[in-house]
C-alpha cells in the first residue's frame, strides 16, 4: 500500500484502540511462526517483523522448510494472515468472524505441510495487552470496520518516514526498520558508541500505534542511557517529553493531524528530536 499522510485523519487516532488491540493479538501468530522455526537471536531480532509495502503487511523473516522458504505475515488493513513465497501470497486466512485458535490451526496446517515447526508449539516470553480475542472471542474486522485500513496507513507512513531517516544515518550505525511484536512498535535504533544493548549510547526512533501511555499512535525519539529529567531541553512544538517509566520526545497522532504538511513537519520534528537526543547521550 502507498502511504498517505493526508488519509491519516479519516478516523480519530484515539478511535483506533480496538483495531490496534485485535491486530496486536493477530500478529502474535506471525511471531510464533518465527519463534518456532528460527534460531533465537540477541534482542529477539529473529521474531521481529518487516513492513511489506506491496501487501500492506507485517511479515516475518524467511522460514526455511524441507524444500521451500516461506514468510508469514498479517495484512493489517484487511486483518488477513498471509503465507508468502518470495513476493507472492500462496495462502491467506481472513480473520473476521474467526477465533484466535482457528487461525493457529490454519497456520499449523500450512507450515507443517512445508516441513516447518508448528507455531502453536512456540512459547512467547512476554505478555501483551488483554483483549477478548485472546480469550476465545471472534475477531470483528470486516470491511465495515474502517479503523483497520487507517491503522495500516499509520504503519505505512511510519515505515516510509523511518526508512528515510535510516537512510540518512551513517552506514552500519542504525538497525533495520522493524516492528517488534511485544510492544507492536516499528522502529530503528541508532547506536552511537561502544557497548552492548544495555550500555551503548543510542537513540531509538519509532512509531507506537498506541499503548497504556497514549491511546493513539505516536512517534517517539528515545535517548539511552536515560537522561535525568532536569537535563531535558525544550522541544520544538507540538512535541513534548514523556518521562513516566521511559524518557522520549513524543509527537502524538492528534498533534500530527493538526499540522500543515504533515509529513514534512513530522520529519522536521523527528530530526530536531534526534539531534537533541544525540547531544544528551553521545560520548564526549
Amino acid at each position: 500500500m502507498t502511504p498517505s499522510w493526508a488519509q491519516l485523519g479519516k478516523i480519530d487516532p484515539k478511535a483506533l484502540w480496538e483495531a490496534r488491540l485485535q491486530a496486536h493479538h493477530a500478529v502474535q501468530w506471525v511471531a510464533r511462526a518465527a519463534c518456532a522455526n528460527l534460531m533465537p537471536m540477541p534482542g529477539d531480532t529473529h521474531s521481529n517483523l518487516g513492513w511489506d509495502a506491496t501487501q500492506g503487511a507485517l511479515v516475518s523473516h524467511e522460514l526455511r522448510g524441507r524444500s521451500d522458504a516461506l514468510r508469514v505475515g498479517l495484512a493489517v488493513g484487511t486483518m488477513t494472515l498471509l503465507v508468502l513465497r518470495d513476493t507472492s501470497v500462496i495462502e491467506q486466512f481472513p480473520l473476521d468472524g474467526q477465533r484466535h485458535a482457528d487461525a493457529g490451526a490454519w497456520l499449523d496446517r500450512i507450515l507443517s505441510a512445508a516441513g516447518l515447526a508448528l507455531p502453536s508449539g512456540a512459547t512467547l516470553a512476554y505478555a501483551i495487552p488483554a483483549h477478548p480475542v485472546g480469550d476465545g472471542a471472534a475477531y470483528i474486522s470486516g470491511a465495515q470496520r474502517g479503523e483497520f485500513p487507517v491503522l495500516a496507513n499509520w504503519f505505512a507512513c511510519a515505515d516510509d518516514m523511518l526508512g528515510a531517516i535510516h537512510g540518512a544515518v551513517p552506514q552500519g550505525q542504525a538497525s533495520p526498520v522493524r516492528c517488534w511484536p511485544h510492544h507492536f512498535d516499528i522502529a530503528t535504533l541508532w547506536t552511537l558508541g561502544e557497548g552492548d544493548a544495555h550500555t551503548a549510547p543510542s537513540v531509538g526512533i519509532g512509531l507506537c500505534p498506541g499503548d497504556g501511555y497514549y491511546a493513539q499512535p505516536y512517534f517517539y525519539v528515545t535517548p539511552w542511557p536515560r537522561p535525568a529529567a532536569e537535563r531535558l531541553p525544550p522541544l520544538p512544538p507540538p512535541g513534548d517529553w514523556h518521562t513516566d517509566d521511559f524518557t522520549a520526545a513524543v509527537l502524538t497522532g492528534e498533534a500530527i493531524l493538526a499540522l500543515p504538511d504533515r509529513a514534512v513537519r513530522t520529519r522536521q520534528f523527528l530530526d530536531a528530536a534526534v539531534n537533541v537526543a544525540r547531544r544528551l547521550v553521545a560520548p564526549r
